[in-house]
């Protein structure tokens, strides 16, 4: 009796989902309950008793308030804010990823060491470990303003342009610190690379700018996209994140309908910002794959 192949799509398949089935099992554990939670109070009146919550469905009445009231005005100025921090700060990490992924691939001695050094912000690297930085000027700020450079920015340039700038100068070195995780996932696919390729390229008559740009870009641009999804994920979920800060003040200031209200626009949002990131970065045979559905 000749039992059936199974397919190598169905394999692949099966291969990856027994990488994520735990986290789908803990998703749907500790998550769904509360995101279904926090929709369900995005679009009810919230009362807290003594004896519970009580919830009354209202539709979209919590987010309407949000642009009539104080708190929604900070907020949305908030949610404006990070989105201009946004678009400075993600090139700057995907950039500065590639650039000492593509020093450390280098055979030089104490490789092992300077990659733990790159990575090690990512396991101390807390919310009060980032404002204790920030605070004590480790960000950035005091080497900027020694030289005047702060100064020149607020006097040349507009108000609107001038703020995200100083703010993405004053944490310049907390957001290298979000960097680590993206320089091995480059350094891995730099090490995927085969080696002949370059040397074929040299006797062509290539030099390392040509093959940095012919073959190391073109070869990193799925794992490019990768950590472009992952920055903005990473930087939207951060916990001290001023978005999420205030809609957790708002909790208590205006209750739990508007503030699960603003989560919920926020996401969304976030979500908008993904997808038009992917439409524009997805690499070119993704694009082609689903077109064709193959």
């Amino acid at each position: 009796m000749n039992k059936k192949k199974i397919s190598k799509n169905t394999r692949n398949n099966l291969i990856a989902y027994s990488f994520i089935g735990i986290w789908i099992f803990g998703f749907m554990l500790f998550m769904a309950f509360p995101l279904i939670s926090s929709l369900v109070y995005s679009l009810s009146d919230v009362v807290i008793r003594g004896t519970g919550i009580e919830l009354k469905l209202s539709g979209f009445k919590n987010f309407i308030a949000i642009f009539k009231i104080e708190e929604g005005f900070i907020f949305l100025e908030a949610l404006t804010d990070f989105l201009v921090e946004l678009l400075f700060q993600l090139p700057i990490i995907i950039v500065f990823s590639v650039i000492i992924a593509v020093l450390l691939n280098q055979p030089l001695k104490g490789r092992a060491f300077f990659r733990s050094v790159f990575f090690l912000p990512v396991i101390i690297s807390s919310g009060p470990v980032i404002n204790e930085l920030i605070s004590q000027g480790a960000g950035g700020t005091n080497i900027l303003n020694s030289y005047g450079f702060i100064s020149i920015i607020e006097a040349n340039l507009n108000p609107a342009l001038a703020k995200p700038l100083i703010t993405l100068f004053s944490e310049i070195i907390i957001v290298f610190w979000f960097s680590g995780v993206q320089i091995l996932i480059i350094l891995a696919g730099l090490q995927k690379i085969d080696r002949s390729v370059y040397e074929a390229a040299g006797v062509d008559g290539a030099g390392p700018w040509e093959k940095f740009w012919k073959i190391t870009l073109p070869s990193l641009s799925n794992l490019i996209f990768v950590n472009i999804i992952y920055t903005v994920v990473l930087l939207a979920t951060f916990s001290e994140n001023k978005v999420i800060v205030l809609i957790r003040s708002n909790m208590i200031k205006v209750g739990y309908g508007i503030a699960s209200a603003m989560a919920w626009i926020y996401f969304l949002v976030i979500l908008a910002v993904l997808g038009i990131l992917a439409l524009l970065f997805m690499p070119r045979e993704r694009k082609r794959k689903k077109r064709f559905g193959s």
